[in-house]
């Protein structure tokens, strides 16, 4: 069709058909955006939402205190055990000193030594009473910190179980949600696509046909590709039923088109040559001819032999002669290339 317009008209059906590029893509991002943004019409969830408040509550206070215990355990367990082991290091140097004057008072035998053995052993049993008490501190302290452990292990499973029990719930509703947004989404997309569907029929031929074709693209990519990546899992057999339902739809048209279009070319082929030709729009046969096709059936005809001037397949008149010059010329031409008559026109008396 290209061949058969002029230069200014081409180019401007060129900047036609990059408004409705331009047009479809300020669409698709309009589109895009309020896709992607639809989700919003729906509360945010959280596990808390299926937990109850004032359990949930308790128990994490009570883990927390567990911790907290537990840490003070801990570190009064770090100091009790830095005093028995100070303890444990004084009774061992008092019982070697003990032992060592022990030894020295057997070799000598003075009986007047026997009060400072009492004040000795005095001495070391208090040291061995204190090792024994900071032993028994650090036991104190290590059961401490086992029980917060133990504390806050056992809270920790009786909200994990809960956390359980509302982790269902929110996956359960969760999907519902899905669901919903995917309504949302196709009852936005599918409508589009139909509206598309009937401008594509009805008015991709009129004057605003730019922003026809750009709705449409917009359409097709908004419910084929821009709905993609929000689908869910079941949301790829809604997208391939609708188009196995398009494609057929579209397939059922271009067939019923076809048989209507080779019924009227039969009928046409039928009538007197002449009427055929005045049938047939300018530029519709200037676009047939610039392909090498018969204007008349659409059937390939050597346009450039000379002694072919009528079509050998529907018999319609290709070339014809002038009244004024009798050059020979197109039957479809509006005026003689060779003296500017009028087609038609009579010779001059």
């Amino acid at each position: 069709m290209s061949k058969s317009l002029r230069l200014t008209e081409k180019w401007m059906h060129r900047g036609l058909w990059l408004v409705a590029i331009v047009f479809a893509g300020f669409l698709i991002g309009l589109g895009g955006t309020l896709v992607g943004d639809l989700p919003q019409v729906e509360k945010k969830l959280s596990l808390d939402d299926y937990m109850d408040a004032g359990t949930t509550s308790a128990l994490r206070n009570s883990i927390k205190n567990a911790e907290r215990a537990g840490r003070d355990a801990d570190e009064a367990l770090q100091q009790a055990q830095l005093k028995r082991r100070a303890a444990q290091a004084d009774s061992a140097a008092a019982r070697e000193t003990f032992n060592n004057w022990l030894s020295t008072r057997r070799a000598t035998q003075q009986a007047d030594q026997d009060p400072e053995l009492l004040a000795r052993t005095r001495a070391l049993d208090a040291l061995k009473d204190k090792e024994r008490a900071a032993g028994v501190a650090v036991e104190a302290q290590q059961q401490a910190a086992l029980d917060a452990q133990q504390t806050a292990q056992r809270e920790r499973r009786k909200l994990d179980e809960l956390q359980q029990v509302a982790q269902q719930q929110l996956n359960a509703e969760y999907r519902r949600v899905e669901l919903r947004v995917f309504l949302y989404r196709l009852a936005l997309t599918l409508p589009l696509l139909v509206v598309a569907g009937w401008l594509f029929v009805k008015k991709r031929k009129g004057t605003y046909w730019p922003f026809v074709w750009g709705f449409v693209i917009f359409a097709l990519f908004a419910f084929f590709v821009e709905l993609v990546p929000y689908l869910p899992s079941y949301g790829g057999y809604v997208r391939y039923i609708v188009g196995i339902v398009v494609t057929v739809l579209v397939g059922r048209q271009a067939i019923v088109a076809l048989n209507r279009y080779l019924e009227k070319q039969k009928l046409a082929e039928q009538l007197p040559d002449v009427q055929r030709r005045e049938e047939l729009s300018y530029d519709t046969a200037l676009t047939r001819l610039s392909k090498g096709v018969c204007p008349g059936c659409e059937r390939a005809v050597d346009l450039k032999n000379p002694e072919i001037d009528f079509c050998p397949h529907c018999g319609i008149g290709l070339f014809d002669h002038c009244l004024k010059c009798t050059t020979r010329k197109s039957a479809f031409a509006k005026f003689c290339h060779a003296c500017g008559t009028v087609s038609g026109q009579h010779k001059a008396a």
